[in-house]
């Protein structure tokens, strides 16, 4: 097993992982954002279309702003990811797109995902049921590692390598509108195994796929007395059984114009997030304050905008504009 210098703080580690066994090269291969409620049209193909528009979203993520290692290479995760999703009456559901970029360390992951959801009337609420397919490029520079031991079997001819992985997502997302919902999906569903890197027989090293459960939900509500002001607290659980991440939030929204709110990652960071809408475009930013107790690692920036443009389906009137993209 390849091992990091002793000094390198143990979150650098998710480089190790990669190297962590000769028969796969595994790595959390979903990323967490503090703006959970915003990514779910990547995390559950069933939330595609369950609202009256178009929805694009773009959210950026620098975690650990201008963390290095000890040879001062920049390893701070870095995660950009686009997704856009609309209902389509003829096909009665919706159908969702996501692409992500995902670099941590010197890994550099490409997903893409195309789903359709479908919609069941359940008489006052709607149940959403998608599939997704995936593309999945990985890439990683073994070169630029620094192991303890540089003649470990593992690294043995390898350089930078890629490879092309083939997954799918499933889901299901259930909501009354404007009010409870709740979701549950498996992302990586296959836990596809790319060829091995390398032609050492000592080796059989391979890009794995990582299986992801997540469990969704939220209850945004008013106040009789506070008709501008809308709360909307949400969860987001996710599991790929070796390690659980939690993320709980609340967000306070005025008049569908500004919004205020805070999310709690136990035992790793305290989130303060803010949003802006203009018409029909809302501008996120996040600033996670690490709470791990660790020195030398700095917080974390997040970035989104989205835009959410209404179709006329001829569907009983009501607001079309999910709190989710305020």
């Amino acid at each position: 097993m390849l091992r990091l210098k002793k000094r390198i703080t143990y979150k650098v580690l998710i480089i190790a992982v990669l190297l962590a066994a000769s028969v796969g090269l595994k790595a959390q291969q979903v990323p967490i954002f503090t703006n959970h409620a915003n990514s779910y049209a990547y995390a559950n193909p069933g939330f595609a279309g369950m609202s009256e528009g178009i929805n694009l979203l773009g959210l950026y993520r620098m975690q650990w702003a201008g963390f290095v290692d000890n040879d001062g290479n920049a390893v701070a995760p870095e995660t950009f990811l686009l997704t856009g999703d609309m209902p389509i009456r003829v096909l009665h559901g919706g159908v969702g797109l996501s692409i992500m970029r995902d670099k941590i360390g010197f890994e550099n992951n490409v997903n893409i995902g195309l789903g359709y959801s479908y919609h069941l009337d359940l008489g006052g609420s709607v149940l959403g049921i998608g599939l997704a397919g995936t593309l999945l490029n990985r890439t990683v520079d073994f070169s630029k590692l620094n192991p303890n031991n540089p003649s470990d079997p593992i690294l043995q001819g390898l350089g930078e390598e890629s490879a092309m992985l083939f997954d799918f997502n499933v889901g299901a997302f259930w909501q009354i509108p404007d009010s409870f919902y709740l979701g549950f999906s498996v992302v990586n569903v296959l836990e596809s195994m790319s060829q091995a890197l390398s032609d050492n027989a000592e080796s059989s090293a391979s890009f794995i796929t990582d299986r992801t459960f997540y469990l969704l939900a939220g209850y945004p509500f008013q106040f009789d007395d506070m008709p501008y002001f809308t709360f909307v607290p949400s969860v987001s659980v996710m599991s790929n059984i070796a390690s659980t991440q939690l993320n709980a939030s609340v967000r306070v929204v005025y008049n569908n114009l500004f919004s205020l709110g805070v999310n709690y990652r136990p035992q790793e960071s305290v989130g303060l997030m803010a949003g802006l809408t203009i018409k029909d475009i809302t501008v996120l930013y996040s600033y996670d304050i690490n709470t791990m107790g660790l020195v030398g690692v700095p917080g974390s920036h997040e970035i989104g905008l989205s835009y959410c443009f209404k179709l006329d389906l001829d569907r009983t009137p009501r607001d079309y504009r999910s709190v989710r993209y305020l």
